[in-house]
């Protein structure tokens, strides 16, 4: 048996403890990825349940499963588009539109008119993530969209911090400049609806940010790359079983080249998780900076230094795993503890990278 396990009950701690925080701050739940790989409806119901009904997207499919689930939930798509298929699919369902460029607020702006309907958007200002969004000295293009296009209704307005988990300089920066585009807007005499800027990690960093609203996704499952003082769970993990068993006299290898070689005989067991599972998966490095690649050859030279191991738990006890992890198998050292054909086997897996595995809430 395979699977990845959602713990109901750490997942409802966390969505309670980010509600308290937020206070009277409405909470953009953000379901993309499959709700970051534990599930679209059931991480939607549970946000739902807790209070929280407004929902983000960046997938047609995601809209369209959120809308028949939950009827009365507010979505908001977050990915700018002119697709006139996507645009009529979207105001058929009742989703907020994301306004990234005035091409695409022509394009909105033209098919419901044609429908005789008006659509309920959100403006997307850019201030360094590079994606989607206006400028914010794009004054004249974004005052356009309140002065001619009428079958527009401007609900919100938004950008998104590229760096809230690791630059305070660069955060503090981009909040500088999309509060000074709202005050121009408001001085102006237009009104901006509901302004966000927080990603969960802003929203834990900066609370002086979070404006009328803000959008957690990652910080719902409790991963984050740095602390956070609201003692967030990290949700989910991998949950296999043990299928062989094996003494390996001293000198034999395991796993592809040979990655490990017994200094002496060694009980081992094997375990039906693998990399194609998520199990180690990392993400590619997919930026060559210099600075990026020298902060890569530090790690490796860190991991000669400092031995590293990659540890399961089999029936609770901690197991090293042997040699390089194969695509759906991996094996362990279990020389110092009982266990039989088909215990549990627990692992540490990023749902983002999971694959092949069930989804279960316990």
């Amino acid at each position: 048996m395979k699977a990845y396990v959602v713990e109901r009950e750490a997942l409802i701690h966390n969505i309670q403890a980010l509600k308290r925080f937020a206070g009277d701050v409405p909470i953009w739940g953000v379901l993309k990825g499959n709700g970051y790989g534990i599930g679209l409806i059931p991480l939607a119901r549970h946000l739902w349940e807790n209070g929280i009904t407004r929902f983000a997207v960046t997938e047609m499919k995601e809209a369209e499963h959120l809308r028949e689930a939950f009827p009365e939930c507010e979505i908001l798509m977050m990915r700018s588009t002119a697709d006139p298929a996507e645009i009529n699919e979207l105001l058929d369902l009742n989703v907020i539109l994301t306004i990234g460029s005035y091409e695409t607020a022509v394009a909105v702006n033209s098919i419901a008119g044609e429908r005789s309907t008006v659509a309920s958007v959100h403006l997307c200002i850019d201030t360094g993530m590079g994606r989607y969004g206006f400028f914010p000295d794009q004054t004249d293009k974004i005052i356009s969209i309140y002065d001619y296009m009428k079958s527009l209704a401007v609900e919100g307005i938004f950008t998104h911090f590229h760096s809230a988990f690791c630059s305070e300089k660069a955060t503090r920066q981009q909040f500088e400049q999309f509060t000074q585009l709202l005050d121009k807007l408001q001085d102006a005499g237009y009104e901006t609806g509901m302004a966000h800027c927080c990603n969960s990690a802003a929203f834990l960093k900066y609370p002086e940010m979070h404006l009328d609203g803000v959008r957690l996704g990652s910080a719902l499952l409790g991963r984050l790359s740095f602390q956070s003082k609201l003692n967030l769970k990290k949700i989910g993990y991998a949950e296999c079983t043990v299928e062989e068993i094996r003494t390996i006299p001293k000198g034999s290898t395991v796993g592809y080249a040979a990655g490990f070689k017994a200094k002496e005989q060694t009980r081992v067991a094997v375990i039906g998780l693998g990399w194609y599972n998520g199990f180690t998966a990392e993400r590619q490095n997919d930026l060559f900076r210099v600075r990026d690649s020298l902060w890569a050859i530090l790690r490796h030279i860190r991991d000669i230094f400092i031995r590293r191991n990659i540890i399961v738990t089999v029936n609770g006890h901690k197991c090293r795993v042997l040699g390089h992890v194969g695509m759906v198998h991996a094996v362990v050292d279990v020389t110092d503890i009982d266990c039989a054909l088909g215990d549990k086997v627990v692992a540490q897996v990023n749902p983002l990278t999971v694959k092949g595995l069930r989804i279960q809430y316990r």
